[in-house]
């Protein structure tokens, strides 16, 4: 832990908190509260909050498992079946540009306001960083390794299985997290425009409220949420890729 902190990074944060706090000391404004303010807020909202996080936190897990066990085996098959990927390839890029947000009222039409239509959401905005990395990274794998596979006779499907997925989980890898984040971003999108509960409906009646105070407690806790998730991302990613080089460089 002492070898990886970034002291100069914590000073930096420290500063700007400390900045935060003078600044609406000086300022004095309703529309302007203070860092303890805040954490005032939070504190004083926290059963509240730890309730609405919780339904927050269930919609993008069970969004971005869908993507993930639909998007890896899927960006396999595509890059290693050249023809195949080559049909689908223009469907991607066509579907792939559209926000995520563009397609609440098609989901909302479809699915109605429930948990379906905003895991659909997270869904479609997690599944493309995990596509598009799987794809690129196994049509980048060394032909060599093809001839291996030949010459050991696998099957297509054991060729994906054993082979082609060990060797693009350090690619695939940069896409979950990318998909992981995106997938905490978009529940609380999709809730602020579709839910009743879950830190985004909070979020939006704190805002009609006028009660800045609670909208930055929310933005407070979803920062705090989302830097755990990432060190424990990065801790599994340690982990699970310690064989590879890339993974012992960046230590």
């Amino acid at each position: 832990m002492t070898r990886h902190l970034n002291l100069p990074g914590l000073l930096f944060l420290v500063g700007l908190a400390v900045a935060w706090q003078v600044a609406a000391t000086i300022v004095a404004s309703p529309t302007f509260p203070s860092l303890l303010a805040v954490v005032g807020a939070l504190s004083t909202d926290r059963a509240a909050l730890l309730a609405e996080l919780g339904h927050t936190l269930l919609r993008a897990a069970s969004g971005f498992a869908i993507a993930l066990a639909t998007m890896l085996p899927l960006g396999i098959l595509l890059g290693r079946v050249r023809t195949l990927g080559d049909l689908v390839e223009p469907v991607i890029e066509l579907v792939r540009p559209l926000p995520p947000v563009a397609i609440v009222p098609v989901s909302m039409i479809f699915l109605g306001i429930g948990d379906a239509a905003k895991i659909a959401v997270v869904v479609y905005g997690a599944s493309f960083p995990i596509l598009i990395n799987t794809i690129d990274a196994v049509r980048s794998l060394d032909p060599m390794l093809s001839h291996v596979t030949r010459s050991l006779r696998l099957t297509r499907l054991e060729r994906m299985r054993l082979v082609d997925l060990p060797a693009t989980l350090p690619r695939v890898v940069s896409g979950i997290r990318l998909s992981i984040a995106l997938s905490l971003l978009l529940a609380v999108v999709a809730e602020m425009l579709l839910s009743t509960d879950g830190l985004g409906a909070f979020l939006m009646r704190a805002q009609e409220s006028f009660r800045i105070a609670q909208v930055l407690a929310v933005l407070l806790l979803i920062a705090l949420v989302a830097l755990l998730i990432n060190l424990c991302t990065h801790a599994i990613e340690r982990r699970a890729l310690a064989w590879h080089q890339s993974s012992r460089a960046v230590r």
